[in-house]
């Protein structure tokens, strides 16, 4: 099963999950999150796996979503817009971002990513 992490080089987060999917032998290829964000197709999945909750795909920690400029724009955007948005500005997507057959995971919590491949397997 192969799998596309999202990832940025130089976030820790990333680099212990990345490590993480090494560990259990799990294939994968990585994407640069902020140069190719993943598609909207991907990016639906991950609002299913999150509920139906778009909010929960922002890294509400960067830079660039605590612009006051962007956040008071954030609750005037319909769902396509938001969506729109995460596709043009990679940074704006919390990461890492994993997609994959049956695996939408976001953030990283080993125990989470245990039991979600758990169900693959």
């Amino acid at each position: 099963m192969q799998m596309k992490f999202y990832q940025y080089e130089k976030c820790s987060t990333c680099r212990k999950a990345s490590a993480w999917l090494l560990e259990k032998g799990i294939e994968f290829s990585s994407l640069p999150i902020r140069e190719r964000p993943p598609t909207m197709k991907e990016l639906k999945a991950m609002v299913d796996a999150h509920g139906g909750e778009i909010r929960k795909l922002f890294n509400t920690s960067s830079k660039d979503y605590r612009d006051p400029e962007l956040k008071a724009l954030l609750p005037t955007l319909s769902a396509k817009q938001l969506l729109d948005l995460l596709r043009e500005r990679g940074n704006l997507i919390k990461r890492p971002f994993l997609v994959g057959d049956g695996i939408c995971l976001q953030g990283f919590k080993a125990e989470a990513w245990e039991k979600a491949f758990l169900k693959l397997f």
